[in-house]
């Protein structure tokens, strides 16, 4: 036995930090031997990852970096932020994402590269040892200095994409690189360009996504697994709180501003910001919770929507009870109606309710019950989404009257209806920020039916002054129902929550 665990250790230790796990990745080494060794530390705390490599560079028949990688097989989105430290020596040192047949020095490879001069590329080997040509080996992109690289494996296609902060993202190239085993590296890497030199970088938000077929249904094939995420949306960083090989979705903030709210298999779940502890919240006979759970602007009620068995639409209807949990009270008798905001007054409930298996209609309603008052009327299109601002001014949401879902307010009595919002992609779920400052809402790409938001698509979240302006990209991810469908900004208006997908869920 003695002998055995000997020869493992010589094994782990004949290739410097490859089983040596680093954040998301399965290790980290240097590629090719570089005069000066490089390293990767990854931040617990700030979830950032911290890069320091030298080489020659990575072209000709051979290459030399630092490489943090791990293995993958099947299709995957890789999206992460990239920033140099330092002036550097020069300009054509390199940091991005790189997939890689192995890690031989002359391994065939495809790498999304920025330089260090700005210079944004798609660049590949197609053959072991094969020498990489300018410019047959290479896609340059007009844009420069981006931050956010994304690189797609769809089939054995390789797609760039890349964007300065706060805008989407737009195509560099695509390859089909069939050279490349459907086994394979996928990581982040840096590159001095220089072999006396050591550079340093370092990369957050980093995300790999396993997708799934633009046809999938979730609800016959099965979920795809969930992250639990707060993001700061003055600095874009993102941070995962919880995940799970399951479904939860839609958290809100709790008032202490330590706490995540989320709904899970038809129950309420308490999440902890600082270390995902999960605690159940007891809602009584409410135990088909879906979605929409809203917490009353005085922090002190929460209004959900809980599946009665036998009813129309599935029976989705609204009750209220204290956040600190108890049984609940029914608000709504017809169904299906969803919930989707409270009255700054505590005293009304709005939600979108269809009746008579007609189209859906915003409502609201008394928390004490009693008759609900229609405010749109539509005819051949979707609402959704609705939400009162924090003076009680409007009330806002999402329509598709203008042919595209676009995000719309009104006053609280329905009248003056205004569109604000005014692009190609499908927007939702407007949620204001608790100061009344700022409007954050997903965007659905133009693919999309503009009448549903379905799951596990690429989507971005977006935010715009309260006050109007164009909109700013703050997050790309893979989500979509499920993702921000209820007001989750933190009571500070600086941060907010959400949930991203990614993989197939475990059978049980």
């Amino acid at each position: 036995m003695r002998i055995l665990l000997l020869f493992i250790f010589s094994v782990f230790c004949s290739f410097p930090a490859i089983g040596q796990l680093v954040g998301i990745f399965d290790g980290h080494t240097d590629i090719g031997k570089p005069k000066n060794p490089g390293n990767t530390t990854f931040n617990t705390t700030t979830q950032e990852y911290h890069l320091t490599g030298s080489g020659y560079n990575i072209w000709f028949g051979r290459d030399e970096f630092h490489y943090t990688h791990k293995k993958l097989s099947g299709d995957f989105i890789a999206t992460a932020n990239f920033q140099f430290l330092g002036k550097g020596t020069d300009p054509h040192r390199k940091i991005g994402w790189m997939v890689r047949g192995s890690l031989e020095e002359d391994a065939p490879h495809m790498s999304a590269t920025l330089h260090g001069d700005g210079l944004t590329a798609m660049q590949w080997r197609h053959l072991k040892g094969a020498h990489m040509r300018d410019p047959e080996d290479e896609i340059r992109f007009s844009k420069k200095h981006v931050q956010i690289i994304q690189l797609e494996r769809l089939g054995g296609t390789y797609i760039m994409r890349v964007a300065q902060v706060g805008e989407p993202l737009q195509e560099v190239g695509r390859l089909s690189l069939k050279t490349l085993p459907d086994s394979l590296l996928l990581g982040l890497f840096i590159s001095a360009h220089n072999e006396n030199v050591t550079e340093e970088a370092i990369v957050w938000n980093v995300r790999i996504d396993k997708p799934v077929a633009e046809t999938y249904n979730p609800y016959n094939q099965g979920f795809l697994g969930s992250r639990l995420e707060v993001m700061n949306v003055l600095d874009g960083k993102r941070k995962i709180i919880l995940e799970s090989t399951g479904r939860f979705e839609a958290p809100n903030w709790m008032p202490n501003g330590k706490e995540l709210l989320i709904n899970e298999e038809g129950s309420l779940f308490k999440v902890s910001i600082a270390n995902g502890t999960k605690e159940k919240l007891n809602t009584g006979i409410a135990n088909r919770n879906n979605n929409d759970h809203v917490i009353s602007f005085d922090g002190k009620m929460l209004a959900i929507s809980h599946h009665r068995e036998g009813l129309p639409g599935g029976g989705s209807t609204v009750y209220v009870l204290p956040l600190s949990g108890g049984e609940p009270t029914l608000v709504t008798e017809k169904t299906p109606s969803y919930l989707h905001g409270w009255s700054p007054s505590g005293k009304e409930v709005v939600f979108v309710g269809q009746r008579d298996g007609t189209y859906y209609d915003i409502y609201k309603i008394s928390v004490k019950g009693g008759a609900e008052i229609k405010l749109t009327a539509n005819d051949g299109y979707h609402v959704d989404g609705c939400e009162y601002s924090p003076d009680g001014k409007y009330i806002y949401y999402n329509s598709s009257q203008s042919g595209t879902m676009q995000l719309w307010r009104m006053k609280p009595d329905g009248s003056a209806k205004e569109q604000i919002t005014f692009d190609e992609y499908n927007d939702w779920f407007p949620h204001l920020s608790p100061d009344g400052k700022w409007i954050a809402f997903i965007s659905f790409p133009t693919t999309i039916n503009p009448n549903d938001h379905p799951s596990y698509k690429r989507v971005m979240l977006r935010l715009m002054p309260a006050q109007g302006g164009p909109p700013q990209v703050i997050a790309y991810l893979y989500g979509g129902q499920g993702t921000i469908n209820v007001p989750s900004w933190s009571p500070d208006s600086k941060s907010i929550a959400f949930v991203s997908n990614s993989e197939k869920a475990a059978k049980k």
